[in-house]
């Protein structure tokens, strides 16, 4: 197994404190296309979020190796405990001595494992500190993105209404409108003149005869309908 104290010096986490020790604002300020640059940083930390949890599930798992190791370590010596006492009882004082010593093999190995799960437990205690700093990072840079993605629409959508209003489209426009209700108004004055001096025509006599029916017959069934409520 690697030193634990390579851990905290590896590429990971050089990688996270860089990330954690960076101005957001001055880097968004230095940087030509913001939008880019919090893209950017984002896949980083997402990256990097992801290779510190992956590490830090890699160190638990070393560290539940390590402790089940630890208990089989007790375990032994319990068991050299008693063949010392058994060897003591029977006069073997020399294999008494000898079990002793398995003993405090056993006792120096299960020693060196606490030390290493008591490194594995304080760089784990690093991780969850790094994960949260990285995590708050990463909601910061996403706030920051959505801020300047609506900024960015916002600002076309009013370039494109200040062209439409003062541009020279729509003033060309507005000029065309113009000679269209020209037209218009010289097309409504002929059709009047001609209305006012031509006789009617068949089909608007018969129209007119038809339009008359309608209003007599309203005019009858309104009368009836008074009458009726009358009596």
């Amino acid at each position: 197994m690697a030193p634990v104290a390579s851990w905290l010096s590896g590429p990971v986490f050089s990688r996270a404190r860089d990330i954690f020790a960076a101005n957001m604002t001055e880097l968004l300020d230095r940087a030509e296309d913001p939008a880019r640059m919090i893209r950017m940083i984002i896949m980083e930390m997402e990256e990097t979020l992801v290779e510190v949890r992956a590490t830090a599930a890699r160190s638990i798992a070393d560290m539940k190796e390590m402790r089940r190791s630890q208990q089989k370590l007790f375990e032994i010596q319990a068991n050299w405990t008693e063949k010392a006492e058994l060897a003591l009882s029977k006069g073997r004082e020399d294999l008494a001595k000898a079990a002793l010593t398995e003993r405090q093999n056993a006792a120096d190995m299960a020693e060196g494992l606490a030390e290493e799960i008591a490194e594995i437990e304080q760089v784990l205690r690093s991780y969850e500190a790094d994960i949260a700093r990285l995590q708050a990072k990463l909601r910061e840079a996403r706030s920051r993105q959505n801020s300047i993605q609506h900024r960015l629409e916002s600002a076309v959508t009013r370039a494109k209404a200040r062209e439409l209003l003062h541009g020279s489209r729509t003033e060309d426009a507005f000029s065309k409108f113009e000679i269209l209700e020209r037209r218009a108004d010289f097309a409504e004055g002929r059709a009047e003149a001609l209305g006012l001096t031509g006789p009617k025509s068949l089909e608007e006599e018969i129209a007119e005869l038809r339009s008359a029916e309608k209003v007599d017959a309203e005019l009858e069934e309104m009368k009836a309908a008074l009458a009726a409520r009358k009596n």
